[in-house]
This record gives C-alpha cells, sequence and structure tokens, in this order.
C-alpha cells in the first residue's frame, strides 16, 4: 500500500515542527547555562569542589549517624543482655583497628 501524497506531506511537516521546536529547546538551554557559567573550566572547578565538599559531608555524616545509633543502643544495653554483647564486641573491633 502506497502513502498518498498529502499524508507524507503532513508526516513531512509534523518532523519539521518537531525538529525546529528541539533545536529551539536546545537553543534556549545553550544560552541560559552560557549566562550562568562563562566557561567550561569555571563549570569543571565548581563540580570538583561541589564533588569533595559532598564526599566530606558525607563521611561526617556516616560518622556522626553510626556514633549517635551506637550511643542509643549502648542506652538499651542494661535492658537487653545480648545487645551488651554485640556492642562490647564492636567496640573491641574498633579498638583493635586504631
Amino acid at each position: 500500500m502506497k502513502k498518498s501524497a498529502k499524508e507524507q506531506s503532513n508526516k513531512l511537516v509534523k518532523k519539521v515542527v518537531r525538529d525546529n521546536e528541539n533545536g529551539a529547546r536546545r537553543a534556549i538551554l545553550e544560552d541560559l547555562f552560557f549566562d550562568f557559567h562563562k566557561s567550561r573550566h569555571q563549570v569543571y572547578w565548581v563540580n570538583f569542589v561541589r564533588g569533595i565538599f559532598f564526599g566530606l559531608g558525607s563521611a561526617l555524616g556516616a560518622t556522626l549517624l553510626i556514633a549517635i545509633l551506637i550511643w542509643i543502643l549502648g542506652q538499651f544495653a542494661d535492658i537487653f543482655p545480648p545487645l551488651a554483647d554485640f556492642i562490647n564486641h564492636l567496640i573491641e573491633t574498633m579498638q583493635r583497628r586504631q
């Protein structure tokens, strides 16, 4: 079955319109990007520094979270004796690694 010329024309027009819209969107995004960041070097540097602070914050946050969790578990050690054994084992393991 052969498509009519009108159907092919409509399909072609829709494709051109869609491509033009995508090109316009890309141009707008590039303009916004270059308005905020004057050079790629600046973008790379900002992302590098952001990554370092993200890593340090994650490590510090995890350390504090684990310390608080162990402290809370230590408060319940008197109520639940197997928990006390587990906490003592954790403390011994951490002291051996130092």
